[in-house]
């Protein structure tokens, strides 16, 4: 099979994100940073739409212990961000080639110091579901993430009954790593945690090097 060189799809790598943008292009869909024009749609997205089947599928499990950001709290979420000025950006915007906004791929360190990354994604519009665009947007995000940082996996949780998140992992080459089983209760039933992941070796076998 023909290695995909990872390093084409990144416009832009600049380290310093304050000065530029980071915009990644697939044949589907396009990362971009957010910029403070896009803070009313991406909140409208998440808390005002009427299209809110993401829920029951993004950690439904934790749902009754959240609090809804006000607008105020959800835009100074992302200057802090900005602020500390990382050398990647641990949220991107998922755009379609029309520019229409989908969703947010994010990043987080689970335990810094052993260099612990997980990563995520959510689409917020549901009618873009099995498209191949959550599954092109978490490809192109990975290995975003270990062009950037120097790290030797990187990781995503999900629950057993989220096969939708299960199937993209495994297409861009995360196999399953842990298994927890019966610990998620969702709408009264019990499901297993899963983590799924991929080595940067192995990540480099399917999509060529990732050069940081």
């Amino acid at each position: 099979m023909k290695k995909k060189n990872s390093g084409s799809f990144f416009a832009d790598l600049s380290a310093d994100h304050s000065a530029a943008a980071t915009i990644l292009e697939g044949d589907r869909v396009t990362l971009r940073s957010v910029t403070p024009d896009d803070y009313r749609e991406l909140y409208d997205l998440e808390y005002g739409s009427e299209d809110r089947a993401w829920t029951d599928w993004d950690a439904p499990y934790y749902k009754d212990e959240e609090k809804q950001e006000t607008f105020e709290e959800f835009a100074q979420g992302y200057e802090k961000m900005k602020e500390a000025k990382l050398h990647w950006e641990p949220r991107l915007l998922i755009e379609t080639k029309e520019g229409v906004m989908l969703g947010v791929v994010t990043s987080y360190w689970e335990h810094k110091p052993s260099n612990w990354l997980e990563a995520g994604i959510v689409l917020y519009r549901s009618g873009t579901w099995s498209r191949g665009c959550g599954t092109e947007a978490l490809r192109l995000y990975v290995g975003y993430l270990f062009a950037r940082l120097d790290v030797p996996r990187v990781g995503i949780t999900t629950w057993s009954g989220n096969e939708r998140m299960m199937r993209a992992a495994a297409r861009i080459g995360m196999r399953i790593e842990g298994r927890m089983r019966r610990c998620r209760i969702v709408r009264g039933e019990l499901y297993d945690s899963i983590r799924m992941g991929v080595l940067r070796e192995e990540w480099e076998a399917l999509h060529g090097s990732s050069e940081r």
